[in-house]
């Protein structure tokens, strides 16, 4: 891979597509589900040659009077079952196992403060589940990890202050997830469920002022002089296990990190508030979502730049999910204020907006389900 350390030159775009091009009609159908954080809600979307519509409305939560706040969603391997984190709890949150196909509640587990990302082994089935605690001090968190036959945390793994984005290496035997609040990328043993290595991705620190550029809350630092420069949202594994892209909400950057070297080999320069990463299956082209800017791009990973910036139909983007055969990137959109969250799809082929769909309020965690 070569250096990039200009910002690249991009097509803005602003779509908006209500109806699909008679030439790029889908020949199947998509499923996936969609949180709404402020409306303790999951929705099971369906995308089609008709576009994208809610097929049905799935309540979540225990407790009618608050807002609990589901986080992070994750299928299983087998597409038999979906996990969901419930961020707000007493004084904990939660993972609940829902059946796909009837949605029924199976089971649930405790784990720590504000479970966010959620990511599963398909060799153990076992669900790693990363503890953002927002709340709390700014101290030490952990990762959970969760046998999902019976919904019994097995083990708790203290990783670091604000661990965020998380995701398992394509063998299924690493670990990575990313300190907010320390600018560290760190690697687990997903087996002996110990860390394993530590990366600084920033030795650098700016204002508490400059905290502003970015849409991620921050707690305060009690000191009032500085904090974590980059503010690492997302690590998601490349094409060939090589490599891992480290999505900079502080910085504007994408950080690659080679992992036999153990260092930040390359960076590009994105819009502002980077936040999720997903990577084709092909491993051409990585999406990411740019929280502050309300916008998604897309990125070319052999040639190491950005193909398109589509501007997204509403602002706070969250999450980013691409389908199994390549063909479609499915994003999650907060929106302000009482506005509705959205379900925006981006057709990779022709790098437009292919459908717009009203989800719940804050839409936030994305899981993909099958293709029929």
């Amino acid at each position: 891979m070569r250096h990039i350390g200009l910002t690249c030159t991009v097509v803005s775009l602003l779509l908006f597509c209500p109806t699909l091009d008679a030439q790029n009609i889908p020949d199947t159908s998509y499923w996936l589900y969609v949180a709404a954080e402020s409306d303790d809600e999951v929705a099971l979307v369906r995308f089609d040659a008709a576009g994208a519509t809610v097929e049905k409305i799935i309540p979540v939560g225990v407790w009618p009077t608050e807002i609990e706040g589901p986080h992070g969603l994750r299928v299983s391997p087998d597409g038999d079952h979906w996990y969901l984190s419930l961020a707000h709890g007493n004084p904990y949150g939660s993972v609940y196992k829902y059946r796909t196909g009837s949605d029924d509640l199976v089971g649930s587990v405790e784990v720590g403060m504000f479970p966010a990302t959620l990511d599963i082994a398909a060799s153990t089935g076992l669900l790693y589940v990363v503890n953002f605690d927002l709340h709390g001090e700014m101290k030490p968190s952990t990762i959970s990890i969760v046998e999902t036959e019976t919904m019994t945390e097995v083990a708790d793994v203290e990783v670091g202050i604000m661990p965020h984005g998380s995701r398992l290496s394509r063998g299924g035997n690493r670990q990575y997830s990313v300190m907010m609040m320390t600018d560290e990328l760190v690697e687990t043993d997903a087996f002996r469920f110990e860390v394993l290595r530590r990366l600084s991705l920033s030795s650098k620190s700016v204002p508490d002022a400059v905290q502003g550029r970015s849409q991620m809350p921050m707690p305060d630092t009690g000191s009032g002089m500085s904090v974590a420069l980059d503010r690492p949202t997302w690590v998601h594994p490349g094409p060939g296990g090589q490599f891992v892209y480290v999505a900079c909400n502080g910085s504007d950057q994408i950080k690659v990190v080679d992992l036999e070297r153990w260092e930040v080999v390359e960076t590009f320069e994105t819009g502002r508030g980077p936040y999720n990463i997903d990577v084709t299956g092909d491993g051409r082209l990585m999406v990411v979502t740019y929280k502050t800017d309300g916008s998604t791009g897309i990125w070319d990973l052999r040639e190491g730049r950005e193909l398109a910036r589509l501007d997204n139909s509403r602002g706070v983007t969250h999450g980013v999910v691409v389908s199994p055969d390549s063909k479609y990137a499915f994003v999650s959109v907060e929106g302000t204020a009482g506005e509705p969250g959205a379900l925006d799809v981006i057709d990779l082929e022709t790098l437009e907006l292919a459908a717009t769909l009203d989800v719940g309020r804050q839409a936030s965690g994305i899981a993909f389900w099958k293709m029929q």
